[in-house]
């Protein structure tokens, strides 16, 4: 008897219908032979099926088994065909019953030798991906149930063990299909250690933050070692705007498919901030393996990539950050195939002004050379300096500010004024895929960046004296939109030009 099941297999975050054929033969030797490309985790699961059939109380079959994978020329990775592999074998041998239906619903999990069912990578996507092709239930292991009932509109089954598919197929004990999940975004836990209260100075630093929070900017501080950067960066995460449902969705998909969420941690509810060492090869940032998984750039997706000691990265994995930077995603090729993720991210570095770090600390002698200065600075390109909106120098702070006793403004009381300006964007940009003022498009500048005759000769003057490429005064228009917005200000005045140009980087002689 011939049986066929439904599964999906992944290709980054999309899927592809892959069906199930399982046809039994009498033969003298028993053969178990799995066709369709599939990878050496599939291959394997023929030990898995038999001893989960075996210890479920059900009979192996003892001839020759052929199963294949269909479409044939699609590579298949994972053992999450094992579950529909076990019932097309249980229903070829009509052990058990299976709907008429059974066409509109997915089968998908990776079985134990007992037959119970355990967690597999990549569920929320794929039951995305179920609802858009039009199937209307998907059966998953109970660890990955919470995550996938965040799909609205596809009934979620979860499932323990084989032996419990089979009673709720054959109607002998129904399984009740979760309830979707409400999404509640969640700010980043209060009274935090690098709650922004504690640094002392550096209001400058903590401005531009503020700025770059509030409209989703790249940032570079530079400064003497022991300036308060990384903890200006770390104090970061603090002050960003709620998720909301879509990014919390998007976020948790890329997650899943990089196998980081789990039966506790499900969802991801607040923005990733990823910390990438110096020594990191462009591939980790960038993503790839077989088969491609995301890399820091996009597990930093709608959150923040860190990057401490910035000019210490070697060049050429600096450069992979130029496309993303600017197009918001990253495509992966590959002989295998061409992926494509999604890198919405915020850039946040710091760096020092030369190799010594004191260059420009008014109380110690910095030690380089000018040839060493200019080498360790040319690490860092003109066209990737180019794409961060705003770049400030982070002074040593003075004894008598690190003694004082009152305290700042709270991580709190900031990030209000930050969420307040990212609702006015969400509303400006309602109805498209943009979703903070760093996102908007040239046609979009022109439109949502209106500015008076005084703001026209200050950005002629500025274009002229700091020899401005166009993108740069294009991100000039965007980061006084942002200082607008904090303003709660409709046109920008010149006042936000102004504080915008004092952030981009200045050309020395």
């Amino acid at each position: 008897m011939l049986s066929k099941l439904k599964t999906l297999s992944l290709l980054g975050l999309n899927a592809e219908i892959v069906e199930i054929e399982v046809d039994l033969h009498n033969a003298s030797l028993p053969k178990f032979q799995i066709v369709g490309l599939p990878d050496a985790a599939i291959q394997e699961s023929k030990e898995r099926v038999r001893s989960a059939i075996k210890n479920s109380g059900y009979k192996f079959p003892t001839g020759k088994i052929a199963i294949n994978l269909a479409p044939a020329d699609l590579r298949k990775h994972g053992p999450r065909f094992d579950l529909p592999i076990a019932l097309g074998i249980l229903h070829a041998m009509q052990q058990i019953t299976i709907p008429d239906d059974i066409s509109k619903k997915i089968f998908v999990g990776e079985l134990g030798f007992s037959g119970e069912l355990r967690e597999i990578y990549g569920i929320l996507p794929t039951t995305s991906e179920a609802k858009r092709f039009g199937f209307k239930e998907i059966f998953v292991p109970q660890q990955n149930s919470e995550e996938a009932s965040l799909i609205p509109d596809v009934s979620v089954f979860s499932v323990k063990n084989l032996c419990q598919i089979i009673d709720h197929l054959s109607d002998l004990e129904p399984i009740s299909p979760m309830p979707t999940k409400k999404l509640e975004p969640q700010n980043q836990e209060e009274n935090s250690e690098f709650d922004m209260k504690f640094i002392r100075g550096n209001e400058h630093g903590k401005r531009a933050l503020e700025i770059a929070a509030a409209g989703g900017h790249n940032i570079l501080m530079s400064g003497p070692p022991g300036s308060g950067k990384t903890m200006l960066a770390k104090s970061f995460a603090t002050i960003l705007p709620l998720l909301t449902v879509d990014e919390i969705l998007s976020i948790t998909k890329i997650h899943s498919i990089a196998g980081f969420t789990n039966e506790k941690n499900p969802i991801l509810l607040q923005r990733p901030f990823r910390t990438v060492h110096h020594t990191a090869s462009g591939v980790s940032i960038v993503g790839g393996g077989n088969p491609p998984k995301p890399g820091e750039i996009s597990l930093s997706h709608r959150g923040i990539l860190f990057l401490d000691e910035f000019a210490e990265f070697p060049q050429k994995t600096l450069e992979v950050l130029r496309q993303p930077l600017e197009d918001g995603k990253i495509t992966i090729s590959r002989a295998a195939g061409t992926l494509t993720f999604p890198a919405k991210f915020t850039l946040v570095s710091a760096m020092n002004p030369c190799p010594c770090g004191y260059l420009s600390d008014p109380d110690r002698d910095c030690v380089c050379s000018p040839f060493q200065v200019q080498r360790y600075r040319n690490k860092i390109s003109g066209p990737l300096l180019d794409r961060i909106d705003l770049h400030i120098e982070v002074p040593r702070v003075d004894f008598e500010k690190l003694t004082q006793n009152e305290e700042g403004e709270t991580s709190k009381e900031i990030r209000m004024r930050v969420q307040a300006a990212r609702d006015i964007q969400i509303e400006r940009f309602k109805g498209t895929k943009i979703a903070s003022n760093a996102e908007m498009s040239s046609s979009s500048v022109k439109k949502h960046c209106l500015f008076d005759n005084d703001g026209k000769k200050l950005l002629k003057s500025a274009v002229a004296q700091m020899s401005l490429s166009g993108r740069a005064f294009y991100r000039i228009l965007k980061l006084a939109r942002t200082i607008a917005d904090l303003d709660k200000s409709k046109n920008l005045e010149i006042t936000h030009l102004a504080e915008a140009i004092q952030y981009r980087e200045r050309k020395e002689d």
